[in-house]
């Protein structure tokens, strides 16, 4: 059958003629019900549909190996991540002991000792050179405010100081890898 282009026309046409186009279009699409074949020709047919369904079977075999291969995939990597972080909390901590060891030395020793104070000191030092060899570095805070590395806590008018600067700290600030783990705790002019 003919495609017929849509003309200004067409959309006048009568109900009754829409009908018998559409009647004559379904007569057309409809598939005889019986078929005749010689032997020969239902042999190819059938050929056909078995090679058709063996694709089809491989394929759906193919995806469900895929599924499963991705599905062992996301549960591996998700081990493997458990287990680096589980690994990374270790080192750290096996990184800390020195110090752990250094303040059980200070909590041993009587505290009005000669040195008691400036063994705490040797201890603070060693503590933070561990950690600032882990990537640790501490915010400067000290100059303007920063909303991105301070947090304000308090506001004080201070004289003879621009407002918008930060006038007391009273918790440091720390990054590790340029990523903000603590911000500095501040106390900002007016």
């Amino acid at each position: 059958m003919a495609s017929r282009k849509n003309k200004p026309h067409d959309a006048e046409k009568k109900p009754e003629a829409v009908n018998e186009a559409a009647e004559e279009q379904q007569t057309e699409a409809q598939a005889p019900e019986t078929v005749t074949m010689t032997q020969e020709e239902l042999e190819t047919v059938k050929k056909h549909i078995d090679e058709l369904q063996k694709k089809l079977d491989d394929t759906i075999a193919l995806l469900q190996r895929n599924q499963a291969d991705f599905d062992n995939f996301r549960k591996r990597n998700a081990s493997v991540r458990a287990d680096s972080y589980d690994e990374g909390k270790r080192d750290c901590i096996k990184a800390l002991l020195p110090v752990l060891d250094d303040f059980d030395r200070v909590a041993e020793s009587d505290e009005k000792a000669e040195g008691w104070a400036d063994g705490v000191k040797l201890v603070h030092k060693k503590f933070a050179e561990i950690l600032k060899k882990e990537g640790l570095e501490e915010i400067p805070s000290d100059g303007a405010f920063d909303p991105e590395l301070h947090n304000a806590v308090m506001t004080e008018a201070v004289e003879g100081m621009e407002s918008g600067n930060v006038v007391q700290t009273f918790q440091k600030g720390y990054k590790v890898k340029e990523k903000i783990i603590r911000h500095s705790m501040v106390k900002v002019s007016e």
